[in-house]
Parts: C-alpha cells; structure tokens; sequence
C-alpha cells in the first residue's frame, strides 16, 4: 500500500501548490488598481515559485525513488515596470502627472487562473483515480 499512499502524497502535493498559485492570481486581481502600497510605490504582481522535493524529503529534486513532491519555494515579486497613466489630479501622480499603477494584466492573471484551475481538477481526478485502484485491489483481495 505504500505505492498508493505515495501517489495520494504527490498528488496532494500538486493541489496544495496550484491552491497558492490561485491565491497569488487572487491577490493580484485584487490589487490590479493599487497605485499606494506599505512598502511605497504601486502594487508588484506575485508569483509561487515551486521546486520539486524528493519524496523522502530530500533536498535533490529526486529522491531514492524517483518520485517528486511540489512545494512553494518562495513567493517573488514581478519586476516588470508598471503602467504610467497621465492623471495629473490623482493623489500618488509624479510631478510630470503621471501615476504607476500595478504591472497586473487582468488578462493574463485569467489565464493562469484557468491553468492553475485545470491543472487543480487534474490533481483531483487524479485523487479519485487512485482511491478507486485501491478500493479495486482491495475488492480484489477479498474476493
């Protein structure tokens, strides 16, 4: 059964990766017209970056077995410029008139959330998969 409880584990690990991958696309909608932020300046768009883990935990991208885990391995900011609006009655604009709004293309933010919520769906289909090959080696076994 560890073969099951293995493909479970990686399988989870991918969801709980696209789960903050969706958070990340979340935030920046969110902050898709923030021109004023603590650190100062318009809002940068964030990214997960992930990395591949053995599965025993191991530092290597693949353990003993040959099989991967994803993990965040950090969040990172986009460092694209933002976009120079001329709006010169604007609070945060420059002196030229000008205000940055946030490097956030709503279009793009869409599209990876319909990645990270596809490739989401396939961790579940996957999950389900696996718990029906267990219930089948275990109707097996009884029978």
């Amino acid at each position: 059964m560890l073969g099951v409880f293995s493909a479970m584990e990686v399988a989870a690990s991918g969801l709980g990766a696209e789960r903050v991958r969706m958070n990340t696309i979340a935030a920046n909608l969110a902050n898709a017209r923030t021109t004023r932020t603590e650190q100062g300046g318009a809002y940068r768009r964030i990214d997960p970056l992930f990395e591949a883990v053995g599965l025993d935990r191991s530092r290597p991208s693949v353990g003993r077995t040959g099989v991967s885990l994803v993990q965040v391995a950090r969040i990172v900011q986009d460092e694209r410029p933002g976009q120079m609006v001329y709006e010169p009655g604007h609070p945060d604009a420059n002196r030229e008139g000008y205000v940055e709004y946030p490097n956030v293309n709503a279009v793009e933010e869409m599209v990876n959330m319909i990645t990270a919520s596809r490739a989401y769906e396939a961790g579940v289909t996957s999950i389900d998969t696996i718990k029906h090959m267990a219930r089948s080696a275990i109707d097996l076994g009884r029978g």
